[in-house]
């Protein structure tokens, strides 16, 4: 199967030299690095050719990394049925630029990337109604980006006296705590079996 998933992916990235920026297979599954400007080419592409065929557009993601200059990975998820294979496609985007939307390609990417831009903050442009959607209309920021606090900016409840739901600033009756298994309010003073691993 490998072999002929490394075959796919050399003969897409010879298809396409300038869009496609490298290529590996790992857990059976193709994955494809493609330059963000060249996104809607690639995945039309993908479609139309006759040795892919990736019709079926599973799922749209993104994964923060906030420490790189392009902090986001956009990836896209499609398969063949045709051929029985899968592809990841991802293309790198920095905090602020956009990508172009896969709406028209596939019609089912429209509410994939309203909740890649809702819990990211990636902008898709052409994209015929981005908003949020999995969060409320007036939240602040993105929560899965890393650097969004646990605990969030606000809390919600509703208000008996005032008949509604109100909003206001996150209050931690308690600090965190360092649960040991032993104690559940000190910290470990001691190796836990199993974490001299992680240091070496």
């Amino acid at each position: 199967m490998d072999d002929s998933l490394n075959a796919l992916g050399t003969a897409i990235a010879a298809a396409l030299p300038v869009a496609v920026a490298g290529f590996d297979v790992a857990f059976g599954e193709l994955n494809l690095v493609v330059d963000a400007g060249r996104i809607v080419e690639t995945l039309t592409w993908l479609r139309d050719d006759p040795g892919c065929l990736f019709i079926c557009f599973i799922d749209i993601t993104a994964t923060d990394y906030p420490s790189r200059e392009k902090r986001f990975d956009v990836v896209y998820h499609l398969l063949s049925p045709r051929h029985n294979r899968r592809v990841r496609v991802k293309a790198a985007v920095g905090d602020g630029e956009t990508i172009a939307s896969a709406v028209d390609v596939f019609p089912a990417a429209n509410w994939f990337e309203r909740e890649t831009y809702d819990l990211f903050g990636v902008l898709f442009t052409g994209h015929p109604d981005l908003r949020r959607i999995l969060t409320d209309y007036g939240f602040e920021g993105h929560p899965l980006r890393k650097d969004f606090p646990m605990t969030g900016f606000v809390e919600v409840r509703y208000d008996d006296e005032e008949k509604r739901v109100v909003y206001e600033p996150v209050k931690l009756n308690q600090e965190y705590r360092q649960f040991d298994f032993l104690s559940p309010w000190e910290g470990t003073e001691y190796v836990i079996p199993g974490d001299e691993k992680a240091k070496g």
